[in-house]
């Protein structure tokens, strides 16, 4: 089983960047360039290569930034998510933009990593491998020893049968979730406008054995801090991107 490749992402743009500052005290987190371009560019750049058509953005911090560089894009629609009085999270987000989401599977992606080289395969394996009777979100996961700029000791296990599971008390996993993800929207049809992680819609998955995994063939960059900023600026000098 498989599905087209969305029509719609959820492009998540609305966080405070703290871990970014002082390059976030006037900038918002999404608009922080790698090699002269913007980090949330990095990922639309693919999503609209693989066919998707509408992206919902959400925006809070430094938001009317946000919307003026997204008004340049005119290879796919735009629409804002406004969070400028609140602070939502990933799960709060999601809840807030359902209306906006309509009712097939859509991808929902963040806007601090990227793979190289870029192109839109990752996200057409996503829905290649996306099976709604067997699964409710298929994540992207990279293998922990081909990424830059993560240094944890990895979120997930993936079984013969792609479910995965969290590291929980294990002192490392594998894989680490590439901020990538294809979803049934239906999961945040009762969820409360509220603070939440996506973890809570998360967890009832992993134990249905509902939440898959694909693995990222390329080579992942995440960008969550200036020293992981300026690793990313140097591995793309050296390696063409």
């Amino acid at each position: 089983m498989s599905v087209p490749v969305p029509h719609t992402a959820m492009v998540l743009a609305a966080g405070l960047g703290t871990r970014m500052r002082p390059l976030t005290d006037a900038c918002p987190k999404p608009l922080i360039e790698v090699r002269g371009k913007a980090l949330i560019d990095r990922m639309l750049d693919p999503l609209v290569a693989a066919g998707v058509k509408r992206a919902v953005v959400n925006v809070h911090y430094l938001a009317d930034q946000v919307e003026a560089h997204l008004k340049s894009r005119t290879d796919i629609e735009i629409i804002i998510s406004d969070e400028r009085g609140d602070v939502l999270e990933t799960g709060g987000a999601l809840a807030k933009a359902r209306p906006l989401l309509g009712d097939d599977p859509i991808l929902v992606a963040n806007t601090d990593a990227f793979w190289e080289p870029a192109g839109p395969e990752p996200v057409e394996a996503l829905a290649d491998a996306f099976d709604p009777a067997a699964m409710d979100a298929l994540l992207l996961v990279a293998d922990t020893g081909r990424t830059l700029g993560f240094g944890g000791p990895g979120d997930f296990f993936r079984h013969e049968d792609g479910s995965m599971t969290r590291r929980g008390d294990a002192p490392s996993a594998p894989y680490a979730f590439c901020g990538l993800r294809l979803i049934r929207p239906q999961l945040y049809d009762n969820e409360p406008i509220e603070r939440f992680s996506a973890l809570r819609v998360w967890a009832p998955l992993i134990e249905q054995k509902r939440l898959h995994g694909v693995l990222l063939d390329r080579f992942w960059l995440h960008v969550g801090d200036p020293q992981a900023l300026k690793d990313a600026d140097m591995w793309l000098a050296c390696h063409g991107g």
